[in-house]
């Protein structure tokens, strides 16, 4: 199944809002905390965003910030009908392209700590680095190695 992905635009604002609220609220909910949608549009304003296309369908999106440390996926969601067809990993291995090609130590994210997509991002060679609460903190070295 071939994907592509292009830069967000503001009309992807509510798809990807919408997207990561239904993804990520039995999460929040577990976990006792508050879902704002203004704080999803706030941190969507400071990142760069890219929707996932697979034909001419959204069927999700990344989204992505840096520092002098890492590159950054701070969202990464796919809709529940292409999960598990290869486009999670295919936005992994561009992100990662794209932390090497701009000279990045390390990809980063974090996961809550019971979400399936753990078993992705190991896969994808992510590794554990740290907690904080509910999340887990997971690092893929550029250079290859484990820090």
């Amino acid at each position: 199944m071939g994907f592509e992905w292009c830069a967000a635009t503001a009309g992807d604002i509510d798809f990807a809002r919408d997207l990561t609220r239904r993804n990520m609220l039995r999460y929040y909910i577990w976990h006792d905390l508050l879902w704002q949608d203004e704080a999803f549009d706030v941190a969507w304003a400071g990142r760069e965003n890219w929707i996932i296309m697979h034909d001419d369908s959204r069927v999700g999106f990344v989204s992505l910030s840096r520092d002098a440390r890492a590159l950054y996926i701070r969202e990464l969601h796919i809709l529940e009908t292409y999960r598990g067809q290869g486009a999670g990993s295919w936005v992994i291995d561009q992100v990662f392209a794209m932390a090497r090609q701009e000279r990045r130590p390390a990809l980063r994210l974090t996961v809550f700590e019971s979400n399936p997509a753990r078993t992705l991002y190991e896969r994808k060679g992510l590794h554990v680095v740290g907690t904080d609460e509910c999340f887990l903190r997971m690092q893929r070295d550029v250079d290859g190695s484990h820090r």
